[in-house]
């Protein structure tokens, strides 16, 4: 491949200058684009986009979408070198598909010492194409010569019959971007849901009118919509502990056809209203057809079971019948193959054939109840604006008894009732209602789940003895039960090698069954520290409910989503026994979130012989806005901090 040797000359600064600063304005390489060596806004990016655009428009003549696309990309680091390799998909149906052409692609490397710029295009014979699968073709190449440093470019056209399928614009990735910008033209012809997704806004949204812009048959024509989106300074996106689906918060612009008119006049409506939707699902086999069926009670369950007089009672019965006599088989299927005949039959079924079956068997014990379709955390949220089937993958159930509703989902035999999985606290669900027709409905967990620790110690010659009291609810049970249950061996095994200056004995668990409300431990321990002389240095906490601090992002654009919110309470008393006098303990301390959405609190005082400390964590919110992250990232390191470098003095007496 030929290697040609180019001088980039700058306008406005000199090599010196330039090497932490970069030409996003165009998409033309530059010397300060390539001369700069790092990204100081994120020094752990392995690459930076320091410009790229699209622009899609209908052609003249073919009436096909067309999408140009330029890319301008500095790597960084070797872990960079993959943004190198470039995949194109592109649609395909038996009868038609998407086409790619022009693709041009140069790396760019400074050679060493000089102001000079060696470039290599890419070869048209190193293009691949690949089946990705039945509906998408890959077109793939890799830009040769890269290096650390280098930069490099690319551009392609792609050509597309699918209108309905208009180009989508993805603002952020998960390198950092200097400026991304995204040109539409959308003849009157098709009209278009246009969704922004993400919490990053717009730093550029405007919008024009063109007229004539596309001609037909007969003199026929039509104005375009012309709209311009760009966004700058974009940073990374990192997944982190604490959050929903990626597809949630990824900002990005996406399309889906409404309407089409053609020049003759017909116009085709393809975004249907909530209310063509329910009654299709009102007809669907695998919803409708199903939730309909009777259900022959003293068949199905036992007498004990559905006679019960009380309606809250026989609900929690008949729903825990439900959930310990069929299995869920992992399967999230709502819109295929379902039928609780065999479900009945073999015992074991999918999500909806699960709770479908709970609904029905309650509405023929003269329960009020309806279907939920939701989408789970990592499925992302569903659209509300308007109607797609598509983005929900699960149904619960909804029971109304004595004016309360009750959210019930029986595919998992350590849930008590009404609580549902944590993979189902997704902010909001569809209630379906043939006769009144369908609505949203908020998916929250109204009580806060809760951790509480009380440790007895008392001072003796060599060690400390004592016992450890818990009581936790909520989803911290849930998690306590999961564990537990299966093997309470591994479980004491683990409680018991959770601390190696602790020994543990006499471990006793109040929980009666798999469903129940709260899980409560106890046992005995001897606490061994080391002496320095006459002191002795203790960490009060033989428990610890943070052992890291999860947030560890520059920057997080997307919200914190616990799920729930929570508490967690520490209690220490530490019997000295006339053994030991107190030198120095930790210092009292309450750190509040803005507008008290959180509370850390630490609490140490002496009574006479005894060391009595209180530690207190308020989560006050199940979702914390992107704007709290700082705070919330302090505040996560203090926790961690105080639990892991608090330190009781003590000097021995005598």
């Amino acid at each position: 491949m030929k290697k040609t040797y180019l001088l980039l000359f700058l306008l406005f600064t000199s090599f010196s200058f330039a090497q932490t600063h970069y030409d996003s304005d165009q998409f033309i390489v530059t010397l300060k684009d390539i001369s700069s060596k790092t990204f100081d806004k994120d020094s752990t990016a392995n690459a930076l986009v320091i410009y790229e655009s699209g622009k899609s428009f209908v052609g003249q003549g073919d009436y096909r979408l067309h999408t140009k696309f330029k890319h301008k990309i500095k790597i960084l680091n070797k872990d960079g070198f993959d943004k190198a390799t470039v995949k194109i998909y592109l649609y395909k149906t038996k009868s038609s598909s998407e086409k790619v052409k022009n693709i041009l692609a140069t790396s760019y490397n400074l050679v060493e010492g000089t102001n000079k710029v060696i470039t290599r295009k890419l070869d048209k014979s190193n293009i691949y194409e690949e089946k990705y699968n039945d509906n998408y073709t890959i077109v793939k190449f890799t830009l040769p010569n890269v290096k650390v440093g280098s930069v490099i470019t690319y551009s392609y056209e792609t050509v597309s019959p699918f209108m309905f399928n208009y180009k989508s614009w993805h603002f952020q990735e998960d390198i950092p971007k200097l400026y991304s910008e995204y040109k539409t033209s959308i003849p009157a012809n098709w009209i278009y849901n246009i969704k922004l997704i993400g919490y990053k806004p717009l730093d550029i949204n405007t919008r024009d009118i063109e007229k004539n812009c596309l001609e037909g048959a007969r003199g026929a024509s039509s104005g375009c919509s012309l709209s311009h989106y760009a966004m700058k300074d974009i940073p990374a996106f990192i997944e982190e502990e604490y959050m929903t689906s990626d597809t949630n918060y990824k900002a990005r612009i996406e399309y889906e056809l409404k309407t089409f008119q053609g020049f003759d006049g017909v116009t085709h409506n393809y975004t249907k209203t909530w209310e063509t939707v329910d009654d299709e699902l009102r007809k669907d086999p695998n919803i409708g057809k199903q939730l309909s069926k009777s259900v022959d009670l003293p068949k199905l369950l036992p007498q004990t079971v559905y006679s019960i007089e009380d309606n809250l009672e026989r609900a929690k019965s008949i729903y825990h019948y439900v959930q310990t006599h069929y299995t869920w088989n992992g399967d999230y299927k709502i819109f295929k193959d379902v039928d609780i005949k065999d479900l009945i039959k073999t015992k074991s079924g999918n999500v909806s054939e699960i709770n479908i079956l709970l609904h029905n068997l309650l509405k023929e014990s003269n329960i009020d109840v309806k279907p939920v379709l939701i989408s789970t955390r990592n499925n992302g949220f569903p659209t509300k604006i308007h109607p797609v089937i598509s983005d929900f993958n699960y149904l619960i159930v909804q029971a109304n008894i004595n004016g309360k509703s009750y959210s019930l989902d029986a595919t998992d035999k350590f849930l008590d009732f009404a609580e549902l999985p944590f993979r189902c606290l997704n902010q909001h669900g569809r209630l379906l209602d043939f006769k009144k027709g369908s609505n949203w409905m908020d998916i929250k967990v109204e009580n806060i789940s809760k951790v509480f620790y009380n440790v007895d110690l008392k001072a003796n010659d060599e060690f400390f003895s004592g016992s450890v009291q818990s009581k936790i609810t909520g989803y911290h049970a849930l998690n306590k039960r999961k564990d537990y249950f299966p093997n309470s061996q591994e479980y004491f095994d683990a409680l018991e090698k959770r601390n190696e200056n602790l020994e543990i004995s006499n471990i006793e668990i109040d929980c009666e069954k798999e469903t129940s409300s709260e899980f409560k431990e106890s046992y005995d321990l001897e606490y061994f520290v080391e002496n320095s002389g006459d002191n002795v240095y203790i960490n009060p906490f033989l428990v610890t409910f943070f052992n890291e601090n999860p947030f560890k992002l520059q920057e997080r654009t997307y919200p914190i989503d616990f799920g729930y919110k929570d508490t967690y309470y520490y209690a220490l008393k530490l019997n000295l026994n006339e053994k030991y006098e107190l030198v120095e303990a930790p210092e009292d301390f309450k750190i509040v979130l803005p507008n008290n959405t959180g509370t850390i609190a630490l609490s140490t005082k002496q009574v006479s012989n005894e060391l009595i400390m209180t530690f207190r964590i308020n989560f006050n919110k199940a979702l914390y806005a992107q704007d709290y992250y700082p705070y919330l990232k302090k505040f996560m390191s203090k926790i961690v901090e105080i639990q892991n470098n608090s330190i009781v003095l003590l000097k021995k007496i005598g």
